[in-house]
């Protein structure tokens, strides 16, 4: 059969009705690629793959979430959306809006924002509003307005966003017939990791895998929270995804952190752009730095015997 959208392909596995009506761009079904030559520089035997989430409709993760958070607004009976965003989301919102025939609002900080990210928000047509500050300030914007105004919230503090993104972890699982050992991460709001934990327990309890996986979120040393362990107010780093202080999901990322026996980590942005640079020129992927910042990461506790000892 055709495939047609992570929401009808796990419908039974998600919180949508017979009745429901399914805002898609046939998201999901990404490639799970197995890295050949990354590992043989490690000296260490190590099987290593990624999952290639650019290739969901407008470029990221975000799209899995963001089927299901439209999907259920139209649903509820919301003309409009909103959020905040350091781009992926924007992008997401607004490709999921014009699909759903609804209004995306998108708050952005000024200048900290990936200009390919905002061309995409501004060209699928969503209302693009600029603040001084940073996401953090703007996610607090988001919370004012939509508690004044009929929209829903699209961030990862949206639980169906959770729901939808939770999918990569079964796709991870019918692919490798197993749940991996580890499972890295790049953090920011700590959306991911939280809905990828809770793919990997369902199928688990399911007895659809054998075990679960250790999880690991890996930040930039400059916008690194979950590392210090306190918010951050002023997020530096290159990697604008993941350039968020203050995370929506910081108590589901603890309890990953605590029911998996992971951990969290931070890195420098040279090494970000160092294993970037890395991943394109030995794999032939290529990726924006957040999503680097898992690989550079894993490489580094791989060669520590942290991961895979």
């Amino acid at each position: 059969m055709r495939y047609t959208g992570l929401i009808n392909h796990y419908k039974d596995r998600l919180p949508v009705s017979k009745s429901t009506k399914f805002i898609s761009l046939g998201e999901g079904n990404t490639p799970l690629i197995r890295l050949q030559n990354i590992p043989a520089l490690l000296s260490k035997d190590v099987d290593a793959y990624v999952k290639y989430e650019g290739l969901n409709p407008t470029g990221s993760f975000k799209d899995r979430g963001m089927t299901m958070a439209v999907t259920k607004a139209v649903e509820s009976g919301s003309k409009a959306i909103i959020c905040a965003s350091t781009g992926n989301t924007s992008a997401s919102a607004a490709a999921y809006a014009a699909r759903a025939g609804i209004k995306a609002f998108v708050i952005i900080p000024e200048g900290k924002i990936a200009l390919g990210k905002l061309a995409q928000a501004m060209i699928h047509g969503a209302v693009i509003i600029q603040i001084k500050g940073n996401f953090d300030d703007g996610m607090r914007l988001v919370k004012e307005v939509a508690g004044h105004a009929p929209v829903s919230i699209v961030n990862s503090i949206n639980p169906f966003r959770l729901q939808g993104q939770k999918t990569a972890a079964f796709e991870i699982i019918e692919e490798l017939g197993d749940a991996p050992d580890y499972h890295c991460l790049p953090v920011g709001n700590a959306g991911n990791i939280s809905a990828h934990w809770m793919g990997y327990k369902e199928y688990y309890q399911d007895r659809k895998s054998t075990k679960t996986p250790v999880m690991v979120g890996y930040q930039a040393e400059g916008s690194a929270p979950f590392k210090k362990g306190m918010m951050v107010d002023n997020p530096k780093t290159i990697a604008t995804a993941i350039r968020i202080g203050h995370p929506q999901s910081w108590g589901l990322a603890h309890e990953v952190e605590k029911e998996s026996n992971g951990w969290f980590d931070a890195l420098s942005d040279e090494d970000i752009l160092a294993a970037q640079k890395l991943l394109a020129e030995k794999e032939g992927i290529f990726c924006e730095p957040a999503s680097a910042t898992s690989l550079a990461g894993a490489i580094r506790d791989v060669k520590n015997d942290k991961v895979g000892s």
